[in-house]
Parts: structure tokens; sequence; C-alpha cells
């Protein structure tokens, strides 16, 4: 009898955790419908930077044309659905915050989802262009290219993903010093970090070895530290005016 409390607070989680789950299942699966509807738009979309430097694109087995089909609907649809994903993440954990912390994350959702549109506009116009560039015609005069579209596709939606996530920087810095959890302060104690690490993402999400393109992610990485500073700064607790002389006393 003396584990029933314990044991009635873990099965209701459990069942909450299981609607929110369901809800942004279903939310993606609806967005991956709507984004299949115009999947032949958004890949002629995607592949864009490769036809600029006449590259053709084959397939080279029976179903890889299905399945860059629905990986370009699926991650549509994630997208799609950010916000529907992310409403349900801050209900799931909104028990442990309080009012306040509450509405703060709340009205950060849809930043959220800008922040990282942000990122995947910045990925396809800035990043891809210089990057397909340099991959698709280096040394094209020894061999010719003849690129696989199914591995075109995972580059460019591996490098728009991690765009989109590095954009989400500025606004998790905010929100977690609205919330009290990390100062301005300690962001600004960790910039050196920040820096070695953003050049060691640029690395690592870049599919080019050249330091320009290298530099073109890691660049904004450190931009977008800064920014996350200064939002964070902005939400720093406001310090109280100091008392006035002898309020002791009455």
């Amino acid at each position: 009898m003396s584990q029933l409390p314990k044991e009635q607070p873990l099965r209701v989680h459990l069942e909450e955790l299981r609607r929110r789950l369901f809800i942004a299942a279903l939310a993606v699966a609806i967005g991956t419908v709507i984004v299949f509807v115009f999947h032949r738009e958004v890949i002629q979309f995607l592949i864009r930077p490769a036809t600029k430097t006449d590259t053709p694109l084959i397939f080279t087995e029976v179903t890889e044309m299905l399945g860059v089909s629905m990986k370009v609907s699926l991650m549509g649809g994630l997208i799609l659905a950010l916000p529907v994903v992310a409403y349900e993440l801050v209900m799931f954990v909104s028990p442990g915050l309080t009012p306040r912390e509450r509405r703060y994350v709340l009205l950060f959702l849809p930043a959220i989802t800008i922040a990282f549109i942000g990122g995947v506009a910045f990925g396809y116009l800035v990043l891809i262009p210089p990057a397909m560039g340099f991959l698709l015609t280096f040394n094209a005069d020894i061999a010719q290219p003849m690129i696989r579209i199914g591995n075109y596709i995972s580059l460019i939606l591996t490098l728009l993903f991690w765009m989109g996530l590095v954009f989400e920087i500025p606004v998790i810095m905010y929100v977690l010093a609205r919330l009290r959890v990390v100062s301005y302060k300690r962001f600004a104690q960790w910039r050196k970090f920040a820096i070695v690490l953003a050049f060691v993402l640029g690395a690592v999400i870049t599919p080019t070895f050249d330091p320009v393109n290298q530099t073109l992610v890691s660049a904004p990485i450190v931009l977008l530290y800064e920014i996350g500073i200064w939002l964070a700064w902005l939400a720093r607790p406001k310090e109280k005016p100091p008392a006035a002389p002898g309020a002791d006393a009455r």
C-alpha cells in the first residue's frame, strides 16, 4: 500500500508523455503528407545549387528516388510541425516550471521556429552555393562528376538541419538567462570556449576541408553567441533601487 503514492505519479507522467508524443508524431505525419504533395517542387528547389554547376544528378538504385522523396517529405514535415513539437515538449516539462517561467518559454516558441527557419535559409543561400561549387568542380577536368541524388539530398538536408539548430543558440541563451539558469556574465566567461567550439562545429558541419567554407559556418556561430550574450544581458534580473535614507528607521 505504501508504494501506491509513488507509482501513481510515475504512471500519470508516462501517460502524459505518451499523449504528448502521439500529438507530436501526428503533427509530423500531417506535415509530411503536406510536403509530399509538393515533394517534386521541394526536390527541384534543393538541387538548384547543383544544377548551376551543370552537374547531372543520377540515381543508381530502383528505390533511390522513392527514398529521396520520402526523406525530403519527412524533413519538411518535421519543420512544419516544429511549433507543435516544441509546444508539446514545453507542456510536458511545464509542471516543473513556475507560472512565470512557463509564460516566458511559451512566449518564445515562435522565436524558436523563426530561428530554425532563419538557419535553414542561411544554409541554403550562403553556405551551400560555395560549398557545392567547390565540391562539384574540384578536379572536374580529371573526372566528370555524376552525383547520386540520394547522396546529394542527404548532404543538403544534413547541412540545413544543423544550421537550423545552430541558429537556436541566441534564443536558448536568452531563455536560460531569463529563467536565471545561466547569467550573462557566465556566458561571457565561456566566450573563448564558444569560439573554439564554433570552429570545431564548422569543421564537422561543413562537407569541405577548405578554410573558407568552414569559416562561413564558424563565423555565424561566433556572431550568434555574441548576440546570445547581449540577449542574456537584456534578460538579467533588474536591480532593485537603493532604499531611501532613513527608511529602516520607520
